[in-house]
Parts: structure tokens; C-alpha cells; sequence
């Protein structure tokens, strides 16, 4: 599957955008894209899958476009796939490991240019960590943004070991991570999550105890009020009506609607690497949409999907088949 230092392409496929807009109108497949080389403290990585997220197609939109990097661009913020070349400092990696993580550093704040759902992309060293040894390239690839952005907003949130928790958004990308973190990383004493009608069952196969029906029930009416609420989805300020006394709120959506708190990830490999223990037994698992797999020339399709607001859990690209 990879190349050897000795062999690399110069030239690479990648789907890049030349100007901010819908997918459906920007994202070309270009066929000649210049392989990017890594600096000291990069590696270069033959990418095998990608992971897209709603911010991939937000920044497409122009959404971030006063502090992004100059077009054209190559989307995509999650990797999986083999290191082919290392910088000079780089320590922890070699020709030949097989790694994953998501490859910017700031979420918004001048993301690379050179994104992953190309042949090739270059990473710095700290955002990756080896790739668990029970997971597809695909099935990493799905978890990295997702992941360490629950991790951190239940860090932040002070979460810990028998606190109550309400998930707004349980069966999305970063709900379904919330979901399981509570439960098998910081042991919630209960776990309630919201979602449609037809993803109750995948919130209780994930460790919810209280699957709420968001098309028939207004979680912020409940009797029962949490320790703590994280809104994956941009509800806010009803999120705000949910939380106990002196509890905490944080949001990754919309506006903030006091005592709630938002932030935007900082990427990570150390966070991936501190929940390899529960992704390689099992008690962590990835959440692929039933539909989110595509194939690399299908990534317009990939991105029309999750443009759709209806996926459960994420879409990933396969690069390499």
C-alpha cells in the first residue's frame, strides 16, 4: 500500500476548491496536485481514508474565509494511513507506521491548505498517534475531530464519576462520542441523550439510559434536571433550562446563552493516545453511518450526504481501496 521515500509521486489527486461555495458547485477532482513535502516536524502520509464533518463543508462555504488559509484548497480534517516520509525532528514516527488524527491544529483559525481527502498529505508530528491496532483505516479515520472534541468539552464541563449528563444531538458524529466517554471513560452515574424517533435504540446500544425523542418530547420540561448538559447540536438556550444549579453547559454550536460556555477544538494526538485503551478493547467504539461509506471519486456524493443534517454517526472517503 505505501510507497517508499525512494519511489514517491511528485504529482497526486486531490479534490480541492478554487473558490468558497456549495460543494456541489466547487469541489473538482484534480489529477496533477504537487505532493506536498513535510518540515522538520511533519510527517507525509499515503492518506487510506478521510473522515468530513459539517465543518469541511462550513469553511467551503466561505464560513471562515477572513482567518483561512489562501485557495485553492484540499478539505478534509480527519486521516488515517501510512507514514512515507518523517522531517528531521520528528521522533515518534517511521517510514511504515500506520497512524491517524485530525491534521489541524485550530479548527478555524487558518487551517492547512492541504487537507486529506487527497493521495498525500502532510501532518505535524503531535496532532497524530499510531492507529489502534483493531481498527480499519476507515473506522479511524471516522473518529479523531469527533472524538477529542467530546473530550474535551467534557473536560471542560468538569465532568466526572457519578454525574448526571444530557446529550443534545446523541446520535450525530460527536453526540454518539459524548455518549460513550460519559459511560465507559468517566463513569456518568446517568446518561440522557436526545435524538429522532428512529435512533432511540442506537442511543441505548451506546450506553444512554434516558433516549429522548426530540420529535415528541422538550427535554428542558423534564422533572429531572443534570449535572450537566453538552449540546452537539445548537440549542442553547434551551439547553440552559436543563442543568441543575451550579451545573455546567457547553455548547460547539450556535450562540451562547449564559451560563453555557462554547470552544473550538484544539487538535491533539495526546488525547487519542490517552483513549487508546478503551478504543483497542472495545468499551470505545466508532459510529459509521449506515450509508457513509464512499469510495474517493464519489466524495461530492459523500459531501451532499452529510449536507443533509441526517447522518448518524459519520461519513468517511476511502482513498485507497
Amino acid at each position: 500500500m505505501a510507497s517508499s521515500a525512494a519511489t514517491l509521486p511528485s504529482k497526486m489527486k486531490a479534490w480541492t476548491y478554487l473558490e468558497y461555495g456549495k460543494s456541489s458547485d466547487v469541489l473538482k477532482l484534480q489529477p496533477d496536485v504537487v505532493v506536498p513535502q513535510p518540515r522538520d516536524e511533519q510527517v507525509l502520509l499515503q492518506v487510506v481514508a478521510a473522515g468530513i464533518n459539517p465543518i469541511d463543508f462550513k469553511r467551503m462555504l466561505g464560513m471562515f474565509k477572513n482567518i483561512d488559509s489562501p485557495l485553492p484548497i484540499i478539505p478534509g480534517y480527519d486521516v488515517a494511513g501510512v507514514v512515507v516520509k518523517v522531517g528531521s525532528q520528528v521522533k515518534k514516527f517511521k517510514e511504515g507506521d500506520q497512524v491517524y488524527g485530525d491534521i489541524n491544529e485550530k479548527a478555524v483559525d487558518h487551517p492547512t491548505q492541504f487537507g486529506t481527502i487527497a493521495q498525500y498529505t502532510v501532518v505535524a508530528e503531535k496532532l497524530l498517534a499510531l492507529k489502534p491496532k483493531n481498527l480499519s483505516f476507515v473506522e479511524a479515520a471516522s473518529l479523531p475531530l469527533v472524538i477529542e472534541t467530546a473530550y474535551e468539552g467534557l473536560e471542560r464541563c468538569h465532568f466526572s464519576a457519578g454525574k448526571s449528563i444530557l446529550v443534545l444531538g446523541g446520535a450525530g458524529g460527536v453526540g454518539t462520542m459524548i455518549i460513550q466517554l460519559a459511560k465507559q471513560v468517566y463513569g456518568a452515574s446517568k446518561i440522557a441523550a436526545t435524538a429522532s424517533t428512529g435512533k432511540l435504540d442506537l442511543l441505548k446500544s451506546l450506553g444512554a439510559d434516558l433516549p429522548i425523542d426530540y420529535t415528541n418530547q422538550n427535554f428542558e420540561d423534564l422533572p429531572e434536571k443534570f449535572d450537566v448538559v453538552y449540546d452537539a447540536v445548537g440549542q442553547c438556550e434551551r439547553a440552559v433550562k436543563a442543568v441543575k444549579e451550579g451545573g455546567d453547559v457547553v455548547t460547539i454550536y450556535g450562540a451562547v446563552v449564559p451560563p453555557a460556555t462554547t470552544f473550538m477544538l484544539t487538535s491533539n494526538g495526546a488525547i487519542l493516545e490517552k483513549l487508546e485503551p478503551f478504543l483497542e478493547s472495545g468499551k470505545v467504539k466508532p459510529m459509521i453511518d449506515p450509508n457513509g461509506i464512499f469510495p474517493f471519486f464519489q466524495t461530492p456524493q459523500a459531501f451532499a450526504y452529510l449536507e443533509t443534517g441526517r447522518v448518524t454517526g459519520k461519513v468517511v472517503i476511502s482513498i485507497v481501496p
